[in-house]
């Protein structure tokens, strides 16, 4: 099965979710500070951004608030601590398109990067003809 990506998505932060991106039909951009993902709007066409909140080069959201600022309406997932109602209401005050725990499972990631970037997997399958005798 071959996955066409139909966009490019940049992930900071989550150098170990490898996993949950996989079957995704996207171009992944993975950076680990937010320093390099600033850099990044340099030199790659990035469609949306999958950030973790707390960055160790960007503490409490700053690199999310600084996109927001900048480019109000690219796709935006936070992803915040689990059972921490204050990063999760101060993304959701920045207007992400979703917020999502960093402990979830690889379906509801999928399903929830699926919805707000509106992608619908398309793959492409080897049809073999069969002849009747």
């Amino acid at each position: 099965m071959v996955i066409v990506a139909k966009m490019n998505v940049l992930a900071v932060g989550a150098e170990d979710w490898s996993d949950k991106f996989a079957e995704l039909p996207i171009r992944l951009i993975s950076l680990n500070n937010g320093f390099q993902a600033v850099r990044s709007f340099k030199t790659e066409q990035i469609d949306s951004v999958i950030s973790h909140w707390h960055l160790d080069d960007m503490p409490d959201g700053l690199f999310l608030k600084r996109l927001r600022a900048i480019r109000p309406q690219m796709p935006t997932i936070a992803v915040v601590e689990p059972n921490n109602p204050q990063q999760e209401i101060a993304a959701r005050s920045l207007g992400v398109a979703a917020v999502i725990p960093s402990n979830c499972s690889e379906d509801y990631f999928r399903e929830i990067v699926s919805a707000v970037l509106n992608l619908v997997p398309h793959s492409v399958e080897r049809l073999y003809a069969v002849k009747e005798c």
